[in-house]
């Protein structure tokens, strides 16, 4: 595509965005590759049998399962036994969570920045076998930008530690965490620690590389990156022989596969994987994010020109080294869901309002007392335009103006947003 980037170019890429629609909710999950609905179509058509069998076309849809197997290890830098696909990041956790061998008495450190996926399964591991939780809550800007430190973890961790667990990305501020400096620290502090991270809102901006993060357990959905909707987990060859086998009794434990996978790595989702890498190859990750760090200033430098009446939540620069284009606000005195509906009845921007499964962040951190009206969340990809963005300003400044949020007919809608 040259050195220059060409929206009409990657737009044409996605037949979904030819239509009426803005798609401005990508956090929840971006659309679809052409070259993966193909892929996808023909597998389906012609070579959707069991794995593993000696004829022709069990022989062909397992080549092509492994090759998206491999596409999605290498794409990370690991090793085709360290990973495993499965329906969803969530469901990829709480099988961990299962597996994991750990002993009563033990420590585990949790992010209350967390989507849930990366919370819930390791709280009911805590009560199953008698662990502490300790959590680790940042201690600096908590109402507006609150970030994951490393000086607030090392209080945390000790010789009892065995698992620490944290976002790459949260799914509502979209401030990236430094999980290099994160794993390293844990390391030398707690070496027997396992590092956990939840990569699903960072996987769409940019690139991947576990061996240089460090992390035992990284997980993110590709659905969120352009293809279909299946999830990886990587776990390292340390952490797994932390993990019980959840694989049938006849299995081994040679691979995640086997052990993990649970018939899970969906045949016709897997095989399509190399088409994802192949664009996001093709277009290269800085062209993507000086595409996105571009359409996420045009809407951040709208909300903060307006500091009395707008909150952002999260990194208020478009500087992408610091922040993906996940961008979440509140208007003084108005409903985050009135503002969604406020912004649909005026255009076709779709927007998105709530706690977005991050409610312990949204209450206990961020401190809305209506965790279910919540934010409102505007999301963006690479393939959104500049236009796009402009309009959905124009659109957001007249919602505001005109007082959409204090239209509380719904009896649940009547907390405005407080700060």
């Amino acid at each position: 595509m040259g050195s220059a980037f060409d929206v009409s170019a990657v737009r044409a890429k996605f037949p979904a965005l030819n239509q009426k629609q803005v798609f401005m909710d990508n956090a929840g999950g971006s659309q679809v590759l052409q070259s993966v609905i193909i892929s996808i179509s023909d597998y389906l058509s012609h070579n959707n049998v069991q794995l593993g069998a000696s004829y022709p076309v069990s022989q062909v849809s397992t080549d092509k399962f492994n090759d998206g197997h491999l596409a999605g290890a290498k794409y990370i830098n690991a090793k085709p036994n360290e990973v495993v696909f499965g329906p969803s990041t969530t469901q990829l956790f709480r099988n961990v969570s299962v597996a994991l061998k750990v002993e009563p008495g033990a420590e585990i450190v949790l992010s209350n920045l967390d989507h849930e996926a990366n919370l819930a399964p390791w709280v009911q591991l805590a009560e199953w076998k008698g662990l502490t939780v300790k959590w680790w809550i940042p201690s600096k800007n908590t109402k507006s930008n609150p970030k994951l430190e490393v000086e607030d973890l090392k209080k945390l961790l000790t010789e009892k530690t065995r698992l620490v667990a944290c976002t790459h990305t949260s799914n509502i501020l979209g401030t990236i965490t430094d999980v290099a400096s994160v794993s390293k620290v844990i390391h030398e502090t707690s070496p027997k620690a396992l590092f956990c991270v939840d990569a699903v809102a960072y996987a769409p901006h940019a690139a991947i590389d576990v061996k240089a993060f460090g992390v035992d357990f990284y997980s993110f959905s590709w659905y969120k990156v352009y293809g279909p909707h299946v999830s990886m987990l990587y776990v390292s060859e340390k952490a797994q022989n932390e993990l019980n086998s959840l694989g049938h009794f006849f299995k081994t434990r040679d691979t995640l596969e086997e052990m993990l996978g649970l018939a899970a790595g969906n045949y016709e989702c897997v095989q399509s994987i190399p088409r994802v890498t192949e664009y996001i190859q093709d277009i290269g990750w800085d062209a993507i994010g000086a595409q996105e760090e571009k359409i996420q200033e045009i809407l951040l430098s709208y909300l903060r020109s307006k500091p009395d009446i707008i909150k952002i939540y999260g990194e208020p620069s478009s500087d992408r080294k610091l922040r993906v284009p996940v961008i979440s606000f509140r208007v003084k005195g108005q409903s985050s869901l009135g503002i969604t509906d406020g912004i649909e009845a005026k255009s076709h921007f779709g927007c998105r309002s709530g706690h977005f499964y991050s409610k312990r962040l949204v209450e206990n951190v961020l401190g809305i007392s209506d965790g279910d009206d919540g934010i409102v969340r505007c999301s963006l990809l690479h393939y959104n335009t500049a236009e796009e963005v402009e309009g959905l300003v124009k659109v957001l400044d007249e919602v505001i103006k005109e007082g959409a949020g204090k239209e509380v007919n719904d009896p649940e809608r009547k907390n405005v947003a407080d700060w």
